[in-house]
């Protein structure tokens, strides 16, 4: 196998995992999203639903953008990572536990 055929491959499995990425990434971020946001913010339940999902629909924009705009796959999964761990973390401590 050629170098530039190699290198093709590695480029074609960056924009595939940044697919992947951005669509179950983006989405999963989005949705832990709403859920801690319906916990945390300070309004009657139904209000906060409404309220977090759509916000939701901006976090799963800006994940998209996320994704495609960094440097390399791994910073783009990073990226959803690490506020994904924050978001769970608000969550079970909002749900007590």
């Amino acid at each position: 196998m050629s170098q530039a055929h190699a290198s093709g491959w590695r480029y074609r499995a960056g924009v595939a995992s940044r697919a992947v990425a951005a669509i179950a990434g983006g989405y999963a971020l989005a949705a832990l999203a709403t859920a801690a946001l319906s916990v945390w913010l300070p309004m009657a339940r139904p209000d906060a639903v409404t309220t977090a999902t759509l916000l939701s629909f901006a976090v799963y924009a800006a994940a998209v953008v996320w994704v495609f705009a960094v440097r390399s796959a791994w910073r783009a999964w990073a990226g959803l990572a690490l506020p994904a761990a924050l978001l769970l973390a608000l969550l079970a401590v909002g749900r007590g536990g």
